[in-house]
């Protein structure tokens, strides 16, 4: 039996699953209605196909199967009673049971911007034996795992592509408007799945039917298409950060969520397919931050990194509270949002002649001139109503004989920033008014796309318009539509929704690792959405969106390019090289910063903003190994039995150190140090371990250390010297407090310099301990 082919093992289980005994009782049936859907997950997929089918077998009713995972790693997810779950997770070889996840979406001149903002000059004519050059041509292929692909838009493309590479094994699955022909030499391969959930089959496609894959893909990938824009805003040439790399996309999502099991059972196709890079905009929320073993997306990217496979993932739109960021397991490439240099301007013009600058993109057909009658919301309030619930124009708040014809001014909805304008909109064009004016900060900054005159101005410009409403006799204004801003000043900086660092639990980890545009990016969307269109005309070919969704489709190109010229480098090595040739100044030169002005922390960005061009050459790499990422599950309390089961690479010999703890995963090869508990007189030690990529011949780095006055930082020794490309060194960081009480968490950082290349690496160190 030890020897039975999987084959014969699929055989079996349709035997078990499709054939329908006859002896099946209508309270089976009944009682598969209201059963869920679990994920089986058994780890390594070179583990036992024997408990596999014995678990399998176990259950004998029908339309119980929904996935069986086979290639990266083994498992399944079956409708089950929480009974049959129970049984499961005592089952020899299984690693969790758990229900089946609703997952979210985190939902070009970014790139001409990002290449402005990189100081890093790339050789023109690297030697042919460097590690940063390919003698041949490689098609970097970018799996997207997102709400699929509209193979139509201009993005896709294959003009001038080559064949296919050889080494890809995927498919083009036919489906509803959706045929092989489809697909292309751009677009190699399209999947799609069902959830088999009680309320049937909603998209049998691959085809997109929210948009928001398609933005994602071409922003990786997407081919160079001139004169796009969003109905002539944000016009220029629209192109991916690779677009020369392949898009294989799997529809794992429609617009309402993503099933864990869809996401889980794409990882394991993509591993067999043979992608190079996974972009995954989309995750957990952060108040529902699961268990590693009950994570989808850390399970499947772990095994993913197992077979080389770089993952990139989104961090999340739980911004701007701390300990939100998501996605965070160390084998993923975790990615903040910032700001890019252009803006949409939407300014209000005040009967005084003065100008007030308001973002948001509307196409106003007010006139020019200040005549239209200005309120405030709460001057309009009905007597039934509060003054704040006028003042935020709330449904069935203000007068309608106050408000017609007239613009009104509403202040921000939601308490600590944010607004519901959509509502406050509504609300006030259902009473004739002709315009809004929201006064808020955060919905200032992402240009809300809005269907009536409306624009909105930060709280402290809302002063000056309040002011005059109040002091003129008869107060006046227009809305201008809007126009596209270029060179816009300070940016990049880290928007309000993108969630932060750290994870609680994990403090000996620095979460997010980057950042990259995801604010306001314009790119391909679908061919028929005339649902939220500004104009009645035909629907945009392009669409301008904001989220941490946005922000990880740019990192997952600039990894397909390192990629690209270097095909062997390990997914640890990319996401290294990426890393520690960030940067973290503005386009004013000053540091980077947080939308409301303050000074970002690795907390907010990780390593900083993504150079496009810095890690095609990093000089130096950290590779983080397997067994760093074993003893950070030993860190993060998993014992060794549970840790063979998740993978067949634990080295011999290898086991859990007596009493682990977090300092263990201070001490992971990581290209960012993060330590935690330090307290009193106490030192802490971390080892690090870099290997030379930067050409062959000699060359020796030196170190520089930006500390905190709370912390004293010693590295051992202060130069590294190499003979050879590929050779490796180590050293050594000490952290010793020269306070007593040290702050909660303070910053630096570490920079190895050989006279080319800046090799730096963010640190964070904290008396706080991890929680349990």
């Amino acid at each position: 039996m030890q020897s039975i082919s999987f084959c014969v093992f699929l055989a079996l289980v349709c035997v078990t699953f499709c054939l329908v005994s006859e002896n099946v009782e209508v309270a089976d049936a009944a009682e598969d209605a209201k059963n869920g859907v679990y994920i089986v997950y058994m780890g390594s997929a070179s583990g036992s196909r024997i408990d596999f089918l014995r678990l399998l077998n176990s259950v004998n009713r029908r339309n119980v199967l929904v996935h069986t995972y086979k290639h990266g790693f083994t498992g399944f997810a079956a409708r089950l009673s929480e009974h049959e779950a129970q049984a499961m997770r005592q089952s020899p070889g299984v690693v969790s049971v758990f229900p089946d996840p609703i997952l979210k979406l985190h939902t070009t001149h970014s790139w001409d911007f990002l290449v402005s903002q990189t100081s890093v000059k790339v050789d023109a004519n690297p030697k042919s034996d460097s590690p940063t050059s390919s003698s041949q041509p490689y098609d970097t292929i970018i799996g997207i795992l997102d709400t699929g692909i509209w193979p139509e838009s201009e993005s896709f493309n294959d003009k001038g592509m080559g064949p296919i590479p050889s080494r890809w094994k995927g498919t083009c699955m036919v489906g509803d408007d959706f045929t092989s022909s489809n697909c292309n030499r751009k677009i190699i391969g399209a999947r799609f799945y069902e959830s088999s959930e009680s309320d049937g089959i909603r998209y049998h496609s691959p085809r997109d039917g929210a948009g928001h894959g398609t933005h994602v893909a071409s922003t990786a990938a997407g081919s160079a298409v001139a004169n796009a824009s969003y109905y002539g805003l944000a016009a220029g040439t629209a192109k991916g950060g690779s677009p020369r790399s392949r898009i294989a996309m799997y529809r794992v999502c429609m617009a309402d969520g993503c099933r864990g099991s869809s996401i889980l059972k794409a990882f394991d196709d993509s591993i067999a397919d043979g992608v190079d890079v996974l972009s995954l905009s989309l995750g957990s929320p952060s108040f529902l931050r699961p268990d590693l073993t009950a994570d989808p997306i850390a399970i499947g990217a772990f095994h993913a990194v197992e077979k080389g496979i770089t993952v990139v993932c989104s961090a999340g739109n739980d911004g701007p509270s701390s300990g939100t960021v998501v996605n965070d397991a160390p084998w993923i490439l975790t990615v903040a949002a910032s700001t890019i240099d252009r803006d949409f301007e939407s300014d209000v013009v005040l009967g005084n002649k003065k100008v007030i600058k308001g973002e948001g993109i509307n196409f106003s057909d007010l006139q020019k001139s200040p005549v239209y009658p200005l309120i405030q919301g709460k001057s309009a309030k009905k007597a039934s109503a509060s003054e704040d619930s006028a003042r935020i124009c709330s449904e069935d708040s203000m007068d309608e004989a106050q408000v017609k014809g007239k613009i009104v001014i509403c202040e921000s909805s939601v308490e600590g920033g944010g607004s519901d304008w959509q509502s406050q909109a509504e609300t006030v064009k259902s009473l004739g008014g002709v315009g809004v004016v929201l006064i808020d900060d955060d919905s200032k900054l992402v240009a809300e796309k809005f269907t009536t005159p409306m624009t909105v101005i930060s709280k402290k410009d809302g002063p000056e318009i309040l002011s005059y409403v109040n002091s003129s006799r008869k107060p006046v204004a227009t809305i201008l539509p809007t126009e596209t801003i270029i060179n816009y000043k300070p940016a990049p900086a880290i928007t309000y929704f993108s969630s932060r660092g750290p994870n609680p639990a994990v403090l000996n980890i620095i979460k997010p690792d980057i950042s990259a545009p995801g604010v306001n990016i314009l790119a391909a969307w679908l061919g028929n959405d005339s649902s939220s269109t500004p104009q009645a005309t035909k629907s945009p070919l392009f669409n301008v969106i904001s989220g941490t969704s946005m922000s990880c489709p740019h990192v997952s190109g600039v990894v397909a390019s390192v990629k690209s010229q270097n095909p062997t480098w390990s997914p640890s090595a990319i996401k290294s090289a990426i890393m520690t040739t960030a940067i973290q100044t503005n386009n004013l030169g000053s540091p980077m910063t947080l939308d409301t002005g303050s000074v970002a922390t690795p907390y907010d960005y990780g390593a900083g903003e993504i150079s496009t061009n810095g890690a095609l050459q990093p000089g130096l790499v950290y590779e983080t190994s397997t067994t760093d990422y074993l003893l950070y599950l030993c860190g993060r309390g998993y014992n060794l039995t549970t840790i063979k089961s998740i993978t067949t690479t634990v080295p011999d010999g290898f086991d859990c150190p007596k009493n682990s703890t977090t300092d263990y995963i201070s001490n992971m090869n990581y290209p960012t140090i993060a330590v935690s508990e330090l307290k009193g007189k106490e030192s802490k030690k971390v080892i690090r371990t870099v290997t030379n990529v930067g050409g062959n011949g000699e060359t020796v780095y030196t170190v520089s250390v930006d500390a905190p006055e709370e912390v004293e930082v010693k590295v051992i020794p202060e130069k590294l010297k190499f003979a050879k490309n590929n050779e490796k060194q180590s050293y050594q960081v000490v952290f010793t407090p020269t306070a007593s009480t040290l702050k909660e968490r303070v910053f630096g950082s570490i920079t190895w310099t050989n006279g080319k290349h800046r090799v730096r690496s963010p640190f964070v160190v904290t008396s706080e301990s991890s929680e349990p």
